[in-house]
């Protein structure tokens, strides 16, 4: 039974969910503290979940 290595890694979408923002401001946050992706799945980004947490802080 094949594992999804990047089943702990998340989109801009399920962060933005989390913290209960709009995409845009996560996609800004994440633009504004230059953080790249951990990795990328067809066209989406994914990052670790250690990024919540710094998202979270410059939103706020």
């Amino acid at each position: 039974m094949p594992t999804d290595k990047n089943a702990d890694l998340l989109t801009a979408g399920a962060i933005a969910k989390e913290l209960g923002l709009t995409d845009a401001k996560v996609k800004k946050a994440l633009k504004e503290l230059d953080i790249q992706p951990k990795a990328k799945r067809g066209v989406c980004n994914l990052y670790g979940k250690d990024v919540v947490a710094k998202v979270k802080k410059a939103v706020k």
